[in-house]
């Protein structure tokens, strides 16, 4: 194909006139999603299971752009129909899903029970698989569309006391290659995001254990902690043109975490 480079242009990082769902969407790190998305011009669809949705709203209404919002529980299958059909009714189409909604439960390996077992992997793994399969079936209709998936430190790590989630995270990045090598042919980018070791009020009482966070921080290169605003643009890079050619790779954001 014949291209000039003077073709490129910023324009490739634009995300006017799309149309982004993204699970769990209405706080943490997924509230700084929408945001980012918003800001590069996406309006947004944003399933969840609670119904605080002012201050997300206002976020990404400052920026100009649609929110809506439905109350669903992604472990179930009808609950995924449904937002797949609300998203197209109230905005005609889908060009990018983020795999963001997920929990985790802690207790010792020989303690763990069945139950927490079943649901970590259940909104973690399995939401992911079903709804993406869901999606994709528009997208490829549309011929066009990204899913990033959200995976973890310990997609690559053992962890302690987390088995269903180190599991689950593992198996997000699974789920990412195997979509990425059948739906290329559709046009479809499928990519994972891997952040590290991120500020937010979730990890509060990590980094006020000073034993703790000192052996976090000694463990990172980069020396701080990470924050929402470092996952941003990589949100965005991974949900524009300016990404067209990476599929199947899992971006790890954090800070050198998995180097040392």
């Amino acid at each position: 194909m014949d291209f000039s480079l003077e073709d490129f242009s910023m324009d490739f990082f634009t995300l006017k006139g799309k149309v982004a769902i993204v699970t769990g969407g209405n706080t943490g790190l997924g509230q700084g999603y929408v945001v980012a998305l918003a800001k590069a011009g996406a309006d947004i669809y944003v399933p969840t299971y609670d119904t605080n949705w002012d201050e997300t709203r206002g976020l990404v209404e400052k920026e100009g752009r649609t929110i809506k919002f439905i109350q669903a529980d992604l472990t179930k299958k009808e609950d995924i129909t449904k937002v797949v059909q609300g998203c197209i009714k109230d905005f005609g189409k889908i060009d990018i899903l983020i795999n963001n909604a997920g929990t985790i439960r802690r207790a010792p390996l020989l303690e763990y029970k069945d139950e927490d077992w079943e649901a970590v992997m259940n909104i973690n793994l399995n939401s992911v698989y079903y709804l993406s399969k869901e999606v994709a079936s528009i997208m490829a209709k549309q011929r066009s569309g990204k899913i990033v998936n959200v995976a973890s430190m310990l997609s690559f790590q053992g962890g302690k006391f987390v088995p269903p989630y180190t599991a689950s995270k593992h198996g997000v990045v699974g789920i990412t290659k195997a979509f990425a090598s059948e739906l290329a042919e559709y046009n479809i980018q499928t990519n994972a995001i891997a952040p590290g070791y991120i500020a937010t009020a979730n990890t509060a009482p990590i980094r006020a254990d000073e034993k703790r966070n000192g052996e976090i921080l000694s463990r990172i290169p980069a020396g701080k902690w990470g924050t929402p605003f470092d996952l941003m643009g990589t949100m965005i890079f991974l949900c524009s043109k300016a990404s067209d050619y990476v599929n199947g790779h899992v971006l790890a954001v954090d800070g050198g975490w998995l180097v040392r």
